[in-house]
């Protein structure tokens, strides 16, 4: 049986640099990114997403680049909204 891959994000927040690097998600999309915290210890409070956070993340070969239009949280998860996502270049890496 196969197992799934693990799907990871690396956030970066202007005026402070690099917040998150491989932070396992959920679910993720070029339209969203849902972190479910439950049967966790890790409340979604702790998790520090914000409007204008820029995230990062492999599809396939390529980097893919979104900004935090808004976060919603409720009792068991964070969804963060994307826009401006764009497929980054191939010689891309982000520092």
């Amino acid at each position: 049986m196969a197992q799934p891959s693990l799907r990871t994000i690396s956030v970066i927040r202007r005026g402070y640099g690099r917040r998150y690097t491989d932070l396992p998600v959920d679910e993720l999309s070029q339209q969203r990114i849902v972190i479910d915290c439950a049967g966790g210890y890790l409340r979604p409070a702790l998790i520090d997403l914000r409007q204008g956070d820029t995230v990062y993340w492999r599809e396939q070969e390529r980097y893919v680049s979104g900004q935090i239009s808004h976060v919603r949280r409720d009792d068991q998860r964070v969804i963060a909204v994307l826009k401006d996502v764009q497929v980054m270049p191939e010689d891309f890496f982000p520092y």
